[in-house]
């Protein structure tokens, strides 16, 4: 069956709209069992099962994460080859207050509509089970192992209190440290002791007094994990974590550098030693401008207002930053509250409101109709692609 462009978007909306009770129950079941990072089996099962039932080719486990996933399916052969990511661990404490449940259940629906409404689409759809975004960097890990090396097209969307199509991301890198004193009697004999919690304090002074030679978009949150075990004796062993953000990962490395230079000062001056261990580094968000467009194209044929991000701060970090590297990729935002953030209690009630479950619906349509755009236009694809090379060629130069 051929389909003209508005068609064809018509029967992509009607198949998201005949799953859409299915849907809501999905992304409602997952936001009810919220699962931390590299730890998400529900969700990772409860994802992949109406894609396998549906002819997805399914693959569990790739890159050796255990709660990742990739399912494929190919319509008509010769097409681009688009990715859209699936997100489904929770924040721990809190549960969904970032909305991964809408993030998970929308690409899936997504890739359900395209199949149903297009079995010749010209292309490769591949839903991609991403795990420990908030936390571990599931997509770090699978950059690393090349699963984005075949990809033309990545897209996901993100739940937010306004629909935007270019918000940006800054780069980031969590860090522990470690500190170790001598213990002693903190009264009848402090003199024989060295406070690795004098240390941890020192450290944030320092660190504290360097944020005024930093531009504005730094950002060196820490807390305090482990701060020793009585009051009346000096603590031996304290922790401390931190998270570094910069607008990108060159200037992430400057910022790094100085932090981890003055937790050292500080921790020599009271005599204590300090181990710093490090996770992934997130990369900054590459917005892929034409691809972008035509997500807002759609977003707006739904009748959804689309805002421009915020040109200063207002912006976090994302392991899709470090895909945006490698493909085209775009990380839009769909309105599920007025006044609620991410990472509030709010937003996890939020995440399963009706509001909620009505941006899980558009961000489904979306998400499809921008695919079906991209497997269906070849001048929609190169110009993407010639914009992602032009973006490569330049960053190389540098």
């Amino acid at each position: 069956m051929s389909f003209g462009l508005v068609e064809g978007k018509d029967a992509i909306q009607a198949a998201v709209d005949a799953r859409d009770h299915e849907l809501r129950e999905l992304s409602l079941k997952i936001h009810a069992n919220p699962e931390l990072c590299f730890h998400e089996y529900q969700a990772m099962e409860w994802l992949t099962e109406p894609l396998e039932k549906a002819g997805f080719e399914i693959e569990k486990g790739i890159s050796n994460l255990e709660t990742s996933f990739r399912a494929i399916w190919e319509g008509k052969p010769g097409g681009p080859t688009v990715a859209l990511l699936a997100e489904y661990d929770a924040l721990k404490g809190l549960g969904h207050g970032c909305g991964h449940n809408i993030i998970g259940t929308s690409t899936v629906g997504a890739a359900l509509a395209l199949k149903e409404a297009h079995p010749n689409l010209p292309g490769k759809i591949v839903v991609i089970g991403t795990p420990a975004e908030e936390e571990g960097g599931g997509k770090i890990i699978m950059v690393q192992d090349n699963v984005f090396e075949d990809i033309d097209v990545v897209m996901m969307c993100h739940p937010q209190k306004q629909s935007m199509v270019l918000r940006g991301g800054l780069a980031c890198v969590d860090a522990t440290f470690k500190y170790y004193g001598k213990s002693a009697h903190a009264s009848s004999a402090p003199e024989k002791g060295i406070s690795a919690l004098d240390a941890v304090i020192n450290t944030f002074v320092t660190v504290n007094s360097l944020r005024q030679f930093f531009k504005d978009d730094i950002r060196i949150h820490g807390i305090i994990t482990k701060g020793g075990e009585a009051t009346n004796v000096v603590p031996d062993y304290c922790e401390a974590e931190f998270l570094l953000r910069a607008e990108t990962v060159e200037e992430l490395n400057v910022v790094r550098d100085k932090v981890y230079a003055a937790a050292r000062h500080a921790t020599e001056a009271v005599g204590a030693r300090i181990e710093i261990t490090e996770g992934l580094v997130y990369a900054e968000r590459n917005n892929n401008k034409t691809l972008a467009s035509l997500f807002k194209e759609n977003l707006e044929l739904l009748g959804e207002e689309v805002i421009e991000p915020p040109k200063k701060g207002g912006i976090g970090s994302s392991d899709i930053g470090n895909v945006g590297q490698v493909t085209a990729t775009i990380h839009p935002y769909i309105k599920i509250t007025d006044v609620a953030i991410t990472h509030t209690p709010e937003f996890v009630e939020a995440s399963k409101s009706e509001a909620g479950m009505q941006g899980l619906n558009k961000a489904a349509k979306a998400l499809a109709m921008t695919a079906y755009d991209v497997c269906c236009n070849n001048a929609h694809f190169q110009a993407i692609r010639e914009e992602f090379e032009m973006w490569k060629m330049k960053k190389q130069s540098k």
